[in-house]
């Protein structure tokens, strides 16, 4: 099974950087498709941004041009780069992982969630 640990939230000021990891109990090659989701008070939770094994990205809307994720699959490890940090950025973090088996059947993981908080 796939174990996630998630680091690097916190409180920041407007303007400010964080970058959030989140590493996978994994081999390499059994890790697929990794991102990040966040969730605000009273919002439905929604994508951050995406990276595939080969590095093609995808990202929201709302966070283009200030996010950037990045993997390193000899570490099994995403990262999330946030700068330029809006008050509207605040939310639980949450890690997403794909795991792929020896038969090819896909399963997803889900980290605990880290708090990013951006102040005014």
């Amino acid at each position: 099974q796939v174990q996630l640990v998630e680091s690097g939230g916190g409180l920041v000021q407007a303007g400010g950087s964080l970058r959030l990891s989140c590493a996978a109990s994994r081999t390499s090659f059994s890790i697929g498709v990794m991102g990040w989701y966040r969730q605000a008070p009273g919002k439905q939770r929604e994508l951050v941004a995406t990276i595939t094994r080969g590095g093609s990205t995808n990202y929201a809307d709302s966070v283009k041009g200030r996010f950037t994720v990045s993997r390193d699959n000899a570490k099994n490890t995403v990262y999330l780069q946030m700068n330029r940090l809006k008050p509207e950025d605040t939310a639980v973090y949450t890690c997403n992982v794909w795991e792929i088996n020896g038969l090819g059947f896909a399963s997803d993981y889900w980290g605990q969630g880290t708090q990013v908080t951006v102040s005014s």
